[in-house]
């Protein structure tokens, strides 16, 4: 089969992604904030799986010790650390990012910010001290974390910071406003600091998962509105971890 220019060119980056998805992690340290979460707990167990150190972070001792002894379990590794935080609190943010970077002998390679809340209501019934709960957590707590490691990253001019945002907050939800607000945030802030990072060799982005069946959104799945989006996807199902 003959190739074009551009087809040479698309098929090199399939194959690029396609070695990537089974790249080695073998030496590298990461740290994943909201583990004790469904969708942190589901990444930092795929970083484990190929060969990642893991910090676990979240505010959930408890469920933090049992996925750090499950993924010493799946991986052979007992090199996985739990640190509980809370990122609302930017002391306890820094001493993250300093207890991480420690654990990987200086080094921090990997973050992905995954902590975050639902605090669903329409805007006219929200109550001021959710508002800035999910404020907090969900923008100004990926801010920090990424304002904590970003020092470590610059300063071996390497790196890779993921947010997890939302599709919510690219294209809104009725009942989710503030919860929309936040994470089309964590969209603009990610572009930016990627503009910032990016010259001194660290990446960030942000990834937008749509409907996952997790804790924290299966009090949301059944509502009408929501409904509505999930029976809009294709393959007629939202996402299970």
């Amino acid at each position: 089969m003959a190739f074009g220019a551009r087809g040479i060119q698309v098929r090199r980056r399939l194959l690029h992604r396609a070695a990537a998805a089974g790249a080695s992690l073998a030496g590298q340290t990461a740290l994943v904030t909201g583990a004790s979460g469904g969708i942190g707990g589901a990444v930092a167990a795929e970083l484990a799986r190929r060969g990642a150190r893991v910090v676990l972070s979240g505010r959930s001792r408890g469920k933090l010790e049992a996925l750090r002894a499950a993924l010493a379990r799946g991986s052979g590794s007992d090199d996985h650390a739990v640190a509980e935080c809370d990122v609302r609190d930017a002391a306890a943010v820094r001493a993250l990012a300093a207890a991480a970077a420690a654990h990987g002998g200086g080094a921090l390679d990997i973050v992905v910010n995954a902590a975050g809340i639902v605090r669903d209501g329409l805007l006219l019934q929200a109550k001021e001290a959710d508002t800035a709960d999910s404020v907090q957590t969900n923008l100004l707590g990926t801010m920090a974390v990424c304002k904590a490691v970003a020092p470590f990253m610059v300063r071996q001019r390497a790196g890779a910071i993921v947010n997890v945002a939302s599709v919510i907050g690219l294209h809104g939800n009725a009942g989710q406003t503030v919860y929309a607000a936040t994470k089309a945030g964590v969209v603009g802030f990610t572009k930016a600091l990627a503009r910032e990072l990016g010259p001194r060799g660290v990446r960030a982005n942000a990834v937008a998962p749509g409907f996952i069946d997790t804790e924290l959104t299966r009090g949301i799945l059944a509502q009408p509105a929501t409904k509505a989006l999930v029976d809009a996807i294709p393959l007629q199902r939202a996402r299970c971890w």
